[in-house]
Parts: C-alpha cells; structure tokens; sequence
C-alpha cells in the first residue's frame, strides 16, 4: 500500500498550513483527487457494529458482553464484528483483547475494525493532548485486535472559533497521530459524521490534506443530511476502505426516511469498493427483530 500513491502529494504551502493549525490558514479547495486505486469487481464482506446493540451493551446491568455479540454474529453467519471501543473497560487488558480475537476466530470471525469518539478539533492543551494519546492507545488495541482500521471522527468547532481553525487542528492531529498508525499497520478512516465532516465537500478538503497512505474514509450512509445524501455518498465512496450502512437515511431539514439499500450497494459496486460494509443498526425496532432481517436484505444484495 505504501509504494501507491493514491493522490498526489500536497505542496508546500499546504504543508504550511497544517503544520500552522492553532490560528487562522489557508485550508485547501475540495478538488477532485485521485482515488483509492482498485480495478477488480467489487467484493463485499459482512460485518455488524457492536453499536447496533447498544442498550444491551451499556447501562447499570449490560445484558450483553462484546463475546456474546460475537456469538450472535457467529449466529448469523456474518464475515466479521467490529467490536466499538465504547464497551470496552476503560483499562482493557491486552489479555481481553486477545481473548475476544481468538473467540471471534473460532467462529469463524474476523475483525473488521473498531472506532473511537475523538475530537481533534479541540485546542492546544491537556484535553488535546488527551484525544491524541486517544487515538494511539486505540491504534495499539486494534494492533492486538488483528482489526485493520479504526473509524475515527475529526471533530466539531469548538464555541467562539472558526471553522477554518477547526479543520486546521484537525488536519494537525491526524498527522501527528498518523506515523504511528501505520507503524502498527492500522488504518484511520474519517467517518462523515457532522461538525466539520458534515457535507462530501468538507470531508474532501481534510481528505486532500492529509494525504496519507494509513488514512482514508468510513464511508457511513446516513450520516449526511443534506439535500442530495446519496450523491453526496458516491462522491466520497471511492475513498472508503470501510463502510457503515445505516437503515435509514435523512434528507436535509426532513424526517429520517428508508434508506435504499439496494442504491447503496450499488454506489459501492460503481467503484469497485471491496471490503466489509458493517450494518450500524440506529433505528426504532427492537434490533433483536430487526438486524436478522438487514442481514438478510444485505446478504441478499451483495451475493
């Protein structure tokens, strides 16, 4: 992966700006760049987010643990489970993360990633300092994992500032964290997830500057609420090495609707995509009904 360069290097005054994140920069133009290189047909694997079972996963009394989620997955005969950082314990031993690896392969699992929460927007300090040592102990987990990538957040403006600032710091962050990353093999992919990632033209600009053969997209399905979201959806596919499908969609200033899983599938397959599309199950039905039937709608789709 490292001998192909998937877009061309920035120049200098680019570099300048990141390396200038605390104040005011001239932040790159969403241009169109090259994408991930891939000319063989699609092919796409299986995988759900530990997310999808959330209520049963957190609380005073979890009626659910990551190995239990394994073994519902195993159930459903997916490829994979990406275990969210989120239900772990705070001080997760490397014994817990190796004895979920080898639970999930013996039935026949892989790791398909994990994510994080982090918030690379915020200002120089103690609590920037704490999302960077984030990220690295999170790249260290998914190492032991065996997980290939984390789904990782760029962040929001903080009160006060400015947008341009906001993406400055977070271009900033991810190269300070991104060395490291592919040190331990591990890719960060950037989840369009509102803040400064909310429209396919915010996420090409951190996209373009942070050119980075470890970085690359989570591609989430419903995560922009704009007024074209599945254009905006296959104008940032060819960057994803990871994709969240989430059932239903929201339109700009509208209520959330279907999503077509078929067009999305279909998105994926126009550019080639082959990796693990990971159902992120949000909605209201009980996800003990509901999921089996996704899955199955998926399954049904990508065969």
């Amino acid at each position: 992966m490292t001998s192909i360069t998937r877009r061309s290097l920035l120049g200098g005054a680019a570099m300048a700006a990141a390396a200038s994140a605390l104040g005011p920069v001239a932040l790159p133009s969403a241009r169109a760049i090259d994408p991930i290189p891939r000319t063989r047909p699609s092919h796409l694997k299986l995988s759900i987010a530990a997310y999808s079972y959330r209520q049963f996963l957190t609380g005073d009394s979890p009626t659910m643990d990551l190995f239990d989620f394994a073994d519902l997955a195993a159930d459903m005969a997916l490829d994979a489970i990406e275990p969210t950082s989120y239900y772990f314990p705070s001080d997760v031993s490397n014994e817990l993360l190796s004895n979920l690896r080898r639970h999930a392969f013996l039935r026949g699992l892989d790791i398909s990633g994990t994510a994080i929460g982090n918030d690379f927007c915020v200002a120089p300090g103690p609590d920037r300092e704490a999302q960077l040592d984030l990220a690295r102990t999170w790249i260290d987990r998914a190492a032991v994992l065996n997980a290939p990538m984390i789904r990782v957040f760029a962040g929001r403006t903080p009160r006060g500032e400015t947008e341009e600032v906001a993406v400055a710091r977070a271009i900033e962050g991810f190269k300070e964290v991104l060395p490291y990353a592919a040190e331990k093999g591990v890719f960060l992919a950037l989840e369009n997830h509102g803040g400064i990632t909310a429209t396919s033209d915010q996420m090409l600009t951190l996209i373009e500057a942070i050119d980075h053969p470890y970085f690359a997209v989570n591609l989430d399905t419903g995560n922009f609420r704009t007024e074209d979201p599945y254009g905006d959806l296959a104008r940032i596919a060819p960057y994803a090495v990871n994709v969240q499908v989430k059932t239903e969609i929201s339109r700009s200033g509208g209520p959330k609707e279907e999503a077509d899983l078929a067009r999305l599938i279909q998105i994926l397959r126009d550019v080639n995509y082959s990796g693990y599309v990971v159902l992120e199950y949000e909605a209201a039905e009980d996800p003990m009904t509901a999921i089996p039937r996704h899955v199955k709608r998926l399954r049904e789709l990508i065969a």
